[in-house]
């Protein structure tokens, strides 16, 4: 009787931990995925903050999907700028990229929007403008040119490099001729500060400031170190005149062959990368400009009275463009301004 008795025990020992085990087990092997390669494309450098968030969205996907869900990552421009890369998440051939937003302008004019030069003070109100209502409406208008996205990186604000002296009030600028991102704000922008814009794609940038081409550029400090610009650069000016962000997108074409189980996988690792990219992006930021500052080049910070007289000369630029967007976004950009700056 006692032996089985003890027989009953173990098999309802084994039947419970059977019982007990199955739910993870079935979370492992992730039924619900398929085996799926990603291309991932960016023009970013693998030492780059979003080259580190491709990694860690990697990562957490192939956990999620129990390794069905694999991701190649394609940095420094592989698979073409960052123009070609969205034709090519359009048509299907390429699954996800991670460009600045300021890219999307010519896609969705609205996202010039996050362009407007010193609306944002503080990393806090870039998350809140980006995460919030706003960001989600310019979201909304994706999908219908072919493109899904998944959330915003931090890129981080943008600042002036220049080969010619230090930028430490508008006037300043006059006469610089500045390789700007193909973008109409930033080319306004620049106008308003009677300097000479030039849009170029990325990728032609390291060799136009080598070939004094052109005389500067603008962007965050992590791209500044990380593209090696103090080779070529001489004056860095912490002139944060935008706030820069990279959007995670990925092709229509592959999102609809997904499942709904794969479709939340993806979006909860990009969730939890944003987390992760965003901190180590400003935490990079804070490093570069003391590596760039040993590696030679000038630093300078403008005066906040010199900042607000080149948000006064930028203003028109803004007022110009917002006449001519959708008047409910630009009132929910207004709105969320309003209510981040509070």
């Amino acid at each position: 009787m006692q032996h089985s008795v003890r027989l009953f025990t173990t098999a309802a020992i084994a039947l419970a931990g059977v019982a007990f085990v199955s739910p993870s087990a079935s979370a492992q092997s992730a039924p619900d995925a398929q085996e799926r390669t990603i291309k991932f494309g960016h023009l970013n450098n693998p030492d780059h903050p979003v080259s580190l968030g491709v990694k860690k969205f990697a990562e957490l996907l192939a956990a999620k999907s129990g390794g069905k869900l694999k991701v190649n990552e394609f940095p420094s421009n592989q698979l073409g700028n960052e123009l070609q890369q969205q034709s090519a998440l359009q048509g299907g051939v390429q699954e996800m990229t991670a460009p600045s937003t300021s890219s999307l302008a010519g896609i969705v004019k609205e996202f010039g929007l996050i362009d407007f030069p010193f609306a944002l003070a503080s990393f806090e109100q870039a998350d809140a403008l980006l995460d919030g209502p706003f960001g989600q409406a310019l979201i909304a208008r994706l999908p219908e040119k072919g493109l899904i996205a998944l959330g915003y990186w931090d890129l981080g604000f943008r600042n002036v490099t220049n080969s010619r002296r230090p930028i430490n009030r508008p006037e300043d600028l006059d006469g610089i001729k500045i390789r700007v991102i193909p973008n109409p704000v930033f080319l306004e922008t620049f106008k308003a500060f009677k300097a000479n814009p030039v849009p170029m794609p990325f990728a032609e940038l390291y060799g136009a400031l080598e070939a004094k081409a052109v005389d500067g550029q603008e962007n965050p400090f992590a791209v500044i170190l990380s593209n090696k610009m103090f080779e070529v650069q001489k004056y860095v000016s912490a002139t944060n005149h935008v706030y820069g962000t990279n959007i995670i997108l990925v092709s229509k074409r592959f999102w609809d062959k997904l499942s709904p189980a794969e479709q939340k996988m993806m979006q909860d690792a990009a969730n939890e990368a944003k987390r992760y990219q965003r901190q180590v992006s400003r935490d990079a930021a804070q490093k570069a400009v003391a590596e760039l500052k040993a590696k030679g080049m000038q630093y300078n910070e403008l005066a906040a009275a010199e900042q607000a007289r080149m948000r006064q000369i930028a203003k028109p630029v803004t007022d110009k463009f917002a006449a001519s967007y959708d008047a409910t976004l630009v009132k929910l950009y207004n709105d969320e301004l309003a209510r981040i700056r509070k």
